[in-house]
């Protein structure tokens, strides 16, 4: 599994939560699956365990496994597929080659010699050497770079040794860190302890190094020439004092890596026509201790915010420094060498004296600019006392080992400097077993297997990208934005339209329709006209014969801007009023006299960030123009018909003229609600001006630069409580970001508003939402859709309560959690309501108050590591808040050979919408799925579809389904004899002449709401879930581990539980990101700065809880959807606040030792920066803020 778990490294999904795919490659390792195979089936049998806390009865109707392995074909080594074979003996011991490549803009040239290689350098001094590629080719790709000449010298022999000397372990610069840390392992094995302090510290930066696909291309000489100022291992082999070996044409000269090898940012010693030969990585002394350390925003695979590494020599037998190296990445424009304060350390003791002045002297030496890039200084600076403290107590330890006296070492601080090893994940999955004795055929209600998981798993499911070249087809660039509002003066076109493949440039005067366009109010455009309103807003595109030219020209397009000032931030736009109509208001009861009722009134605020929706296939279109005025699209959207209404208005056509295709998307989380059109009509007026087939698929960071995410949210609230914790008076205004248009946000807001409570009852309220017209891309539907925001600040200020109180947490939110019966603050009454059957189930199944008081006990014993335990539940209110949008249809066609083509008009994204269709199919008509096929979702199979959207699919589509399925089941009757086949039954009816096609419709009943006068159903039905979560932070780096989660969740009667558990656990995980991980970071003009993989984080495999359960509420019909099921997309992501809550609460618990008590705030996503400035200590006091408005920040709060 350690194998498995480091391949997995720097692997992202955006849809599992991870646990399935662990899972599935589980069952290949030697331990052949958790437990070392004493599990249940996919379970682990310590998860399973907790089944058995309840009663026998209960056990019984209970399934945990989602997958039987007995199924699977065995594993049959012999059948893999090898690699090449002619390939692995070219790469065997033979000397390579002289080769040269030659493009339009680069040469590269790969040398057979050495001396070659120094004759090139020498001839190019300019030229970049490359092993693997991992840093020019980012460079080339998203800066820009053009790099004429390019030198790789991979398998030069000189270049990529490895020789065992005296001093040491010299590696070839080519050598790739894969190898070296191979090498390294190799030397503990046979080397004595005391020489190997230098390579357990490489070899502990190797371990978060980037991939292991990076580590085996990536070279060490690279690692060194790349200069970054926050590389890993340049501190390591700083602080140990590793010898270079330069060499060029005219001979070789040795250097050590101390302070004076960077000379600037990104900028070496080396003079420009020598390279790196070697580097020499040498022995430990005997009385020498180094540690290295890395933090990081996520564990896995991410660049560093501070790296460290540090070295001491102790004068033999004692604890008297002799030698100390103190280096520092992310402190400077280079790795940095505290040497004032390593000098000064030079002849003392090594005990709390030396410690004190150490972090006096650190806070003074290691300084930052306010306005550093990267942002975090505060945090940078207190993380450099941090490490240091971490590595003192480290050293006192293995002096003690050694038996030197010296200062005591206190049990309570040990853990802060264990060394990290994650422990390998186990979980469960619980839901009620279909009842004995029903067919085998009927599949509702079974964990059948997603209809595409083969195709997707072999990478054979097509996606919109993968549709065959067209001939004459086009590629189309965007044209963007560099100002967040300006007034366009000029845009030059000219040296984009002469370069080598450009068809033409597209710009507004280009659109033969209308250039107003928006989901909702047509406030935006499809092209700037004259003014930009934010960084990205499209203002033309280039059309090419290939992506890489319609890309260059796209760059080369000129625009003069005449600037106008911005409004960027919610503070922003609230000090200049600066916001959209109209304000919304739910208000309930006497708010005056809830307030003069309350023992204690107390008022707080929260930010929570915003998200980007990650989808791993971004938003792509191919447009292909057809006879009369049609077009055709073939478009990764979740909104087919809204997609065909607003390319037709472009194009001045009626919508009977444009179909819209959708196979299925890789993703899409409500970000290809509405903003997929901004692709959609360009490409179709691209396709439309030149009758050619247009394609385009945005990169990662133009995706995230112009398509908006999850809306920041600013919530200020004013609460009136008894002493008992019961809530009697709550006045909340929530404010969101929305950007330079309104798109959705209005209807996030609403939901907000619907979700202000979450789960609690208030008898007097108000809610106030307000929307912030700011300068940023518009912001639009993402999972949960503002209901994760309202209700986060809602648990916010319930746990303010509950610590104001000095009372537990679970325990107010029990006081105060619904009944049946009870009526929310929109007046809608709540009928067949499970929360408090979900609550209790969590309690049992997490084993809540054992683990309290564990925690407790743990607490008390570690000063610098500290545990969090959180339960919170969620009620998420099922419908589109848009009435007319609670309808969908269906298209059922049985052919005469039996066989069954569905249409509906979902859209497929992975989340298992075309599989719950078949299934519902399969029951009405009686026969097995596999008879039954979804092609696609197209305009012209079912019109005016909704959007795939507000998690009401299944039940809309699910219903149309249904009713297309009874008509023709009605229609087959006269012809269904028990003696023959379902084929002979559709064979009779044709014969017959009887329709075997059907049209389905279904809309939601007794729906509609009405702000103004508050009444009216605005939900069908709620979804219902509870989840536990246990935390552990490090309080002195901000990190934290997520323990144990337990999720509750009623899905009603789940139509597959597979899939339902499936989502529950990506839902979960997305959250996850959203409350712990995930931020967007914008300067203060406007600009994204987080625009891919590298400077965003999602959730990695390392993030997912050591131990997850999750358990589907059984017996909880739910009469208002189809089959008594309940809807699942959206719901179960605001459970991940109980993993922010548990860190909360762990912070408190630290923040008790530095003797602060009651309520603070903690905003979202608790990061590890914000976790580890709310751990208020000694270390954090030395390195106080600067003071707000006396320096421009690298990013601002938007």
């Amino acid at each position: 599994m350690a194998d498995l778990e480091d391949a997995f490294q720097g692997n992202l999904c955006r849809c599992t939560g991870y646990r399935p795919i662990l899972e599935g490659f589980k069952t290949f390792t030697v331990e052949g699956g958790c437990c070392g195979g004493k599990g249940r089936d996919n379970g682990c049998c310590m998860a399973n365990g907790n089944a058995a806390q309840l009663n026998e009865e209960e056990d019984e109707h209970e399934a945990t496994s989602l997958f039987n392995a007995e199924d699977f074909a065995p594993f049959d080594p012999t059948q893999e597929v090898i690699f090449p074979p002619e390939l692995m003996t070219l790469s065997r011991g033979q000397r390579s080659s002289s080769l040269c490549f030659r493009g339009s803009r680069s040469t590269w040239f790969q040398p057979g010699s050495l001396q070659e290689l120094l004759n090139l350098k020498w001839e190019h001094p300019e030229a970049r050497v490359v092993v693997g590629n991992t840093e020019v080719g980012i460079e080339v790709k998203f800066k820009n770079m053009v790099y004429p000449v390019i030198l790789a010298p991979a398998f030069l022999p000189e270049m990529s040794h490895v020789t065992h000397t005296e001093d040491g372990i010299e590696f070839g610069a080519a050598c790739t860190l894969s190898h070296m840390g191979a090498v390294l392992r190799a030397a503990l094995e046979s080397l004595p302890p005391h020489q190997t302090e230098v390579f357990l510290a490489v070899l502990e930066q190797l371990r978060w190094f980037a991939g292991l696909q990076i580590r085996n291309v990536a070279a060490v000489g690279g690692n060194i020439m790349t200069a970054s100022p926050i590389s890993d291992l340049n501190p390591v082999f700083m602080a140990a004092g590793c010898k270079l070996t330069l060499v060029d044409k005219d001979g070789s000269r040795e250097v050590q890596m101390d302070d004076s090898f960077f000379t600037g940012y990104r900028k070496t010693i080396l003079r420009p026509q020598e390279i790196l030969l070697s580097i020499l990585i040498p022995y430990s002394k005997k009385n020498q201790f180094v540690s290295a350390f890395k933090q990081s925003p996520r564990r896995e695979d991410d660049i560093s915010v501070v790296t460290a590494a540090m070295s001491v020599v102790f004068s033999s037998g004692t604890d008297i420094v002799e030698e100390l190296k103190l280096s520092y990445g992310g402190m400077a424009a280079t790795t940095k060498l505290a040497m004032k304060t390593g000098n000064k350390l030079l002849g003392r003791p090594w005990g709390e004296e030396l410690l004190q002045e150490a972090c006096s002297s650190l806070a003074e030496e290691m300084t930052l600019d306010p306005s550093a890039p990267g942002g975090m200084v505060t945090y940078r600076r207190t993380l450099t006392l941090s490490l240091f403290y971490k590595f003192y107590l480290t050293v006192l330890q293995k002096l003690r080992d050694q038996g030197v006296k010296g200062e005591e070492l206190q049990s309570e601080y040990l853990s802060a400097s264990e060394i990290f090893h994650p422990e390998t994940p186990c979980s469960a999955q619980i839901y009620q077993a279909v009842p004995e004795g029903r067919s085998l055929e009927d599949v509702v209600g079974r964990p059948m297997m997603h209809l595409s998981a083969l195709q997707q798993a072999t990478g054979e499911a097509l996606y919109c990208d993968d549709v065959p070249l067209y001939e004459n087809e086009l590629y189309l660039a965007f044209i963007t934005s560099t100002k967040a509002h300006a007034n366009i003066i000029s845009i030059d076109s000219c040296a984009a339209e002469e370069m080598p493949g450009v068809v033409c440039c597209v710009f507004a005067s280009d659109i033969p329709g209308s250039n107003a366009t928006g989901p909702i109010h047509y406030d935006e455009t499809v092209l700037a006209d004259q003014q930009v309103t934010c960084v990205g807003h499209i203002i033309g595109a280039v059309v090419a014969e290939t992506q890489l030219e319609a890309q260059r020209a796209a760059k080369a397009v000129k625009v003069q801007y005449e600037e106008l000032k911005p409004i960027i931030t919610i503070q922003e736009a609230i000090a200049n009023q600066s916001f959209y109509q109209p304000f919304r208001t739910i208000q309930n009861g006497d708010l005056e006299a809830g307030f003069k009722q309350a023992d204690h009134i107390l008022e707080g605020e929260m930010h929570i960030g915003g998200q980007e929706h990650f989808y791993l296939e971004t938003n792509v279109t191919l447009a292909v123009p057809r006879e009369d005025g049609e077009m055709e699209l073939f478009v990764s959207t979740q909104a087919p018909t809204k997609t065909q209404s607003l390319v037709a208005k472009a194009l001045g056509v009626s919508a009977n003229r444009v179909v819209v295709r959708v196979k299925r998307m890789g993703g899409g989380f409500g970000g290809k609600e509405s903003r997929t059109t901004l692709l959609s009509t360009v490409v179709a007026v691209a396709a439309n001006k030149l009758r050619r087939p247009v394609r385009c698929m945005l990169d990662r960071d133009e995706d995230m630069l112009i398509t908006g995410g999850r809306h920041p949210f600013y919530g200020k609230y004013k609460v009136g409580f008894l002493n008992s914790g019961k809530v009697v008076a709550l006045d909340v205004s929530y404010y969101s970001n929305v950007g330079h248009s309104m798109d959705l946000s209005l209807s996030v807001m609403e939901r907000a508003l619907f979700h202000m409570e979450n789960s609690y009852s208030l008898t007097n309220v108000r809610g106030r939402g307000f929307l912030c017209k700011t300068n940023l891309p518009s912001n639009t539907a993402f999972r949960g859709f503002g209901g994760p925001q309202g209700m986060m600040v809602t648990e916010n200020w319930i746990t303010d309560v509950a610590q104001s109180l000095g009372k537990p947490s679970d325990e107010v939110r029990r006081l105060n959690l619904y009944m049946e019966g009870q009526s929310t603050p929109y007046n809608q009454i709540l009928g067949q309501f499970t929360l408090d059957r979900c609550w209790d189930e969590c309690m049992l199944r997490s084993e809540y108050q054992q683990r309290r008081a564990a925690i407790e006990l743990y607490n008390k014993q570690n000063r610098w590591t500290k545990r969090g335990l959180a339960i919170v539940p969620t009620k998420f209110g099922i419908s589109f808040t848009a009435l007319f949008l609670n309808q969908a249809g269906a298209l059922v066609h049985i052919y005469t050979d039996g066989s069954v083509l569905l249409t509906h008009g979902g859209t497929e994204m992975g989340q298992g919408l075309h599989t719950k269709m078949v299934q519902v199919a399969s029951r009405v008509l009686g026969i097995p799925p596999s008879k039954i096929h979804v092609s696609e979702t197209s305009t012209n199979t079912v019109p005016n579809t909704s959007p795939t959207a507000a998690s009401a699919s299944s039940d809309l589509n699910g219903a149309a389904v249904q009713n297309a399925c009874q008509i023709l089941s009605d229609r087959l009757e006269p012809y269904k004899s028990p003696k023959g086949s379902w084929e002979d039954w559709v064979r009779a009816a044709y014969f017959n002449r009887v329709n075997l096609s059907a049209n389905g419709f279904y809309k939601t009943p007794d729906l509609g709401y009405d702000f103004e006068t508050n009444s009216g159903r605005a939900f069908n039905y709620f979804t219902y879930g509870v989840a536990c979560s246990e935390v552990e932070i490090d309080c002195l780096t901000g990190a934290h581990k997520n323990l144990s989660t337990t999720i509750v969740m009623d899905v009603g009667h789940s139509l597959n539980p597979a899939i339902d558990i499936g989502q529950v656990e990506g839902a979960f995980m997305q959250g996850v990101g959203l409350f712990t991980l995930e931020e967007l970071h914008y300067s203060p003009q406007g600009v994204l700065l987080t625009r891919g993989p590298g400077s965003y984080k999602i959730p990695g495999f390392g993030d997912i809880p050591t131990k997850l359960t999750v358990s589907l509420l059984r017996d909880a019909p739910n009469d208002k959807a189809i089959f008594a099921s309940k809807a699942v997309g959206e719901p179960p992501l605001f459970l991940a606040a109980s993993v922010f809550y548990a860190i909360k609460e762990a912070v408190s618990a630290a923040r008790v030792e530095s003797e602060l008590r009651g309520a603070f705030r903690l905003d979202s996503p608790a990061s590890a920066e914000r976790i580890r400035n709310a751990c208020s200590d000694r270390f954090t006091q030395l390195c106080p803020p600067a003071e707000p408005g006396s320096f421009t920040p690298w990013s601002v709060q938007v």
